[in-house]
């Protein structure tokens, strides 16, 4: 007759997690957060989907089928090594960390798919950090604070990227419509039910790296200039929380529009962008912005429900593609299988 601890063990390990995470969409703040300012980020209910079980081995095993990722496998204590795919970095990097901090290495068979493409600037890649966090979590049975795993994939992060200030982990892991400020030293959730805004991708793939470090050098050269610019959208972040609670649109939209000219005057925007705000604005959008680092991505506009559809194919007309999003989406989830 097995054991208790044995047979407990035996379930656990025959078990599988699966696991989803939302993606994000910044409203306000960019690029200040990065500096410790307070920006305002919501989760979409486009989500990204993680199952994750034992194989009995010592490798890690993933499948991303919309990634390119078929059949990867990785020795466990070859974790990060030099030979990493960029397409399975975030999760061979969360899952080295789990290891180190809990100090349990067991092989692990992780699949993920999403609902939408990593192309559109939604935050994939936190998504599916914070999902494979969560997953490994439960599989071990070692209860976590979101605290406690909003740090362990911030830290992933950082192994990958370096820099980031972990708003996109934020929105996966609270969900909702968040007040936030790096590395979590305020999460706030805003009390909505509602958020009547358009978002419209560029077409353009952003390099986000690459613009936090255009941005950094820009902060390096003129210190005085950054700092006045992460002023003004520190205070216009602000004001922005006070205005949506009200569901003053109009209010938000004078805000957006703001943050959109503070962001050209960090150098972020495009032409592409800019063309399509000023469409948005143009068929009764009452502010317009682009949404994230810039360079590309998504565009946003505030709109009456009456002005939507107009705003839509306006945006559509001039080259824009329409993301059928919804905002103040819940955070991870997760359910044993």
């Amino acid at each position: 007759m097995l054991s208790l601890k044995k047979l407990t063990w035996e379930v656990l390990v025959s078990a599988s997690i699966n696991v989803s995470a939302p993606g994000k969409l910044m409203l306000f703040g960019e690029h200040a957060v990065v500096y410790g300012y307070s920006c305002i980020v919501t989760a979409v209910d486009q989500r990204v989907y993680v199952k994750a079980g034992f194989n009995g081995k010592d490798e890690l095993v993933v499948n991303a089928p919309q990634l390119g990722v078929s059949g990867y496998r990785k020795k466990v204590d070859r974790l990060c090594d030099q030979e990493m795919p960029k397409q399975v970095s975030f999760i061979e990097a969360v899952v080295r960390r789990f290891y180190q901090n809990y100090g349990l290495v067991r092989g692990l068979e992780i699949a993920t798919r999403s609902d939408f493409s990593h192309s559109y600037g939604f935050g994939s890649s936190s998504a599916i950090t914070m999902a494979t966090a969560t997953a490994l979590s439960k599989l071990y049975l070692i209860k976590l604070s979101k605290k406690q795993l909003f740090d362990l994939c911030y830290q992933a992060v950082l192994d990958i990227q370096g820099v980031g200030s972990g708003f996109d982990l934020a929105a996966a892991l609270w969900g909702k419509t968040l007040l936030y400020k790096k590395g979590a030293r305020l999460v706030k959730k805003m009390i909505l039910d509602q958020l009547p805004i358009v978002v419209c991708y560029s077409g353009v793939k952003a390099d986000t790296p690459t613009l936090v470090r255009q941005v950094a050098e820009f902060k390096r050269k003129k210190p005085r200039k950054v700092k006045q610019i992460f002023n003004k959208i520190e205070q216009l972040v602000l004001q922005t929380e006070k205005v949506i609670i009200q569901k003053d649109w109009q209010g938000v939209g004078k805000l957006m529009n703001t943050n959109q000219r503070l962001l050209e005057d960090l150098g972020v925007s495009t032409l592409k962008l800019e063309k399509l705000n000023k469409t948005a604005l143009n068929a009764g959008a009452y502010g317009a912005k682009l949404s994230g680092a810039g360079g590309g991505d998504c565009m946003i506009a505030v709109c009456l429900q009456s002005k939507r559809d107009a705003v839509e194919q306006a945006l559509i007309k001039a080259g824009g593609e329409i993301m059928p999003v919804k905002l103040n989406s819940k955070g991870v989830t997760w359910q044993k299988k």
